[in-house]
């Protein structure tokens, strides 16, 4: 598996997690979990697509 590869798992998986975190926010009533899982997921997703924006910009030349 490539490097890039090993990255957008761990940023799918990271993404992933934030996602479970929030059900456990609703679970738990917690606005502050739910309010750090949002920006996790939004943070990871942000880092994903740039890096697939760049790695095709290189792909292309």
């Amino acid at each position: 598996m490539k490097k890039d590869n090993i990255l957008f798992l761990l940023l799918a998986m990271i993404t992933v997690a934030g996602i479970m975190c929030i059900g456990v926010a609703v679970a738990e009533r917690s606005v502050w979990i739910a309010f750090i899982a949002c920006i996790g997921i939004f943070l990871a997703m942000t880092i994903g697509f740039r890096l697939r924006k760049k790695n095709e910009a290189r792909d292309e030349r």
